[in-house]
Protein backbone atom coordinates (compact mmCIF):
# COMPACT_ATOMS: atom_id res chain seq x y z
CA UNK A 1 0.00 0.00 0.00
CA UNK A 2 1.52 3.27 -0.72
CA UNK A 3 1.22 5.94 1.65
CA UNK A 4 -0.71 9.48 1.46
CA UNK A 5 1.30 12.08 0.95
CA UNK A 6 0.81 15.87 1.67
CA UNK A 7 2.03 18.70 0.09
CA UNK A 8 4.10 21.99 2.14
CA UNK A 9 2.98 25.35 0.71
CA UNK A 10 4.86 28.60 1.51
CA UNK A 11 3.32 30.96 4.07
CA UNK A 12 4.57 34.24 1.63
CA UNK A 13 3.95 33.07 -2.15
CA UNK A 14 1.56 30.12 -1.79
CA UNK A 15 3.66 27.70 -4.23
CA UNK A 16 3.46 24.06 -3.32
CA UNK A 17 7.09 23.06 -3.57
CA UNK A 18 7.17 20.13 -1.03
CA UNK A 19 5.84 16.85 -0.57
CA UNK A 20 5.67 14.67 2.68
CA UNK A 21 4.78 11.82 4.24
CA UNK A 22 1.17 12.04 6.00
CA UNK A 23 1.53 10.51 9.34
CA UNK A 24 -2.14 9.66 11.41
CA UNK A 25 0.00 10.45 14.84
CA UNK A 26 0.37 14.09 13.70
CA UNK A 27 -2.41 16.27 15.45
CA UNK A 28 -0.83 19.84 14.28
CA UNK A 29 -0.39 20.72 10.90
CA UNK A 30 3.43 20.85 10.34
CA UNK A 31 5.41 23.96 10.05
CA UNK A 32 8.85 23.94 8.78
CA UNK A 33 11.41 26.33 7.19
CA UNK A 34 12.22 25.65 4.04
CA UNK A 35 14.00 27.02 1.12
CA UNK A 36 11.36 28.57 -1.32
CA UNK A 37 12.85 28.66 -5.10
CA UNK A 38 9.98 30.76 -6.38
CA UNK A 39 10.70 33.63 -3.32
CA UNK A 40 14.29 33.11 -3.08
CA UNK A 41 14.70 32.64 0.40
CA UNK A 42 13.99 30.90 3.47
CA UNK A 43 10.39 31.27 3.91
CA UNK A 44 7.59 29.06 6.58
CA UNK A 45 5.71 26.21 4.74
CA UNK A 46 3.32 24.55 6.30
CA UNK A 47 0.93 21.48 5.33
CA UNK A 48 -1.38 21.56 3.23
CA UNK A 49 -4.44 19.13 2.73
Amino acid sequence: MAEKKVALACSVCGSRNYMVAKKPTRVERLQVKKYCKYCGNHTLHRETM
